[in-house]
C-alpha cells in the first residue's frame, strides 16, 4: 500500500486514509480544543504524512509512524498558536504521586475524554504525551522546548486538575442519580 501510495494511486491513497483515520482522529482529539480543531489536525497531518511517507523506511509500524506525525502536527499547532507556552508553568512539582484513580472505573471513556479536553492545552499536552502516547519526561522536554523538570509538574499538576474534575463528576452523576429516582440525599 505504502508503494503504490508513494506513485500517486489515488484508491491506495483513500484506502491509507481510512485505514488510519478514525484511530488517529482520537490522537487528534487528545490534543486539540475541540472536535473541529482535531478534523484540521488529522487533515494536516494526513497532508504531512502523504508529503513524507518516501521516509518511511518500514523500520516498526506504519501505524506508530502516522501516530508520531499527528502528535508532531498538534504539539505543532499549539505551539504556533501561542496556546501552549501561555499556558505552562514553570513550578516544579515536590514529588509524583502514585496513587491510582478507582473512580474512573466507574467513568465512560467518553466522559473522561471530555474532562480531559477541560484541561489547559499545556497540561493536555503533556499529560497525553506521557500517560498516553508513553512518552518520557526528558522526551517531552525536547518536543516542547521545556525542562524536563517542568514536564514532570506539569503532569503532576494535569492530574491533580483531572483528579478534581473526576470527582465533582462523580460527585455531580450520583447526587442527580439519587435525585432522579426519588432517594434524595
Amino acid at each position: 500500500m505504502v508503494q503504490l501510495c508513494l506513485n500517486g494511486n489515488a484508491p491506495a491513497q483513500k484506502q491509507f486514509y481510512e485505514r488510519f483515520a478514525g484511530r488517529m482522529l482520537g490522537v487528534c482529539y487528545r490534543y486539540a480544543g475541540n472536535m473541529h480543531e482535531a478534523e484540521d489536525l488529522l487533515q494536516e497531518g494526513f497532508i504531512r504524512a502523504f508529503h513524507h511517507l518516501k521516509s518511511f523506511r518500514g523500520e516498526g509500524s506504519l501505524e506508530g509512524w502516522l501516530r508520531r506525525i499527528m502528535v508532531t502536527t498538534a504539539l505543532n499547532f499549539l505551539k504556533r498558536e501561542k496556546h501552549l507556552r501561555e499556558q505552562l508553568e514553570l513550578s516544579h512539582a515536590s514529588e509524583e504521586a502514585a496513587e491510582a484513580l478507582d473512580i474512573l472505573k466507574q467513568l465512560e471513556t467518553q466522559e473522561v475524554l471530555n474532562l480531559i479536553q477541560q484541561l489547559s492545552p499545556g497540561y493536555r499536552a503533556v499529560l497525553n504525551l506521557f500517560a498516553i502516547e508513553g512518552f518520557s519526561h526528558k522526551e517531552i522536554g525536547e518536543m516542547l522546548g521545556i525542562n524536563e523538570s517542568t514536564s514532570r509538574s506539569q503532569f503532576t499538576r494535569a492530574r491533580q486538575l483531572l483528579k478534581k474534575k473526576i470527582e465533582e463528576h462523580f460527585s455531580f452523576v450520583i447526587h442527580h442519580e439519587r435525585t432522579q429516582s426519588g432517594k434524595g440525599v
